[in-house]
């Protein structure tokens, strides 16, 4: 099963029983579907770069949870009904990618590690032998002694 981040954001005023009470049905969800909630990060209040309307005014600020969970990759159709919530403002659900972190990075040799391909050859390392200027031999000036 792939690891996913499901991100909440809630509007600013939702007490912190009413958060912990969604957080909890989403994972409920997951265990049903033989899903595994790895890790749960509040954020707190956070403001956003835009409003975001709703039919009970606009709002700049949220709080924001973020979830990861190991679940089937149909879970996404699942979750639909998130948007039925009057509590979120937005509800995002992202899978993680096959990405190495850390010092051990770059160390992989899984075939993974394609910086190393271009380690030799860089975008301003090429050389043309047509853009060579010497500009020494072809204003060559010429001083006249009087």
């Amino acid at each position: 099963m792939p690891l996913y981040d499901c991100l909440l954001l809630l509007k600013p005023h939702v007490q912190q029983a009413a958060l912990l009470d969604l957080v909890a049905r989403v994972g409920s969800h997951v265990y049903r579907r033989n899903g595994v909630l790895t890790d749960i990060k509040s954020f707190g209040k956070i403001y956003l770069g835009y409003g975001i309307k709703k039919l009970d005014g606009r709002y700049y600020q949220g709080q924001l949870t973020q979830m990861t969970m190991m679940v089937t990759p149909n879970f996404n159709k699942e979750l639909h009904y998130l948007n039925k919530e009057d509590r979120l403002l937005r509800w995002l659900l992202v899978r993680h990618r096959d990405i190495g972190y850390g010092r051990q990075w770059p160390l992989d040799d899984d075939g993974k590690g394609e910086l190393r391909k271009l380690s030799g050859s860089g975008l301003y390392n090429v050389k043309d032998d047509e853009d060579e200027d010497d500009d020494e031999e072809e204003y060559e000036v010429e001083e006249n002694k009087e």
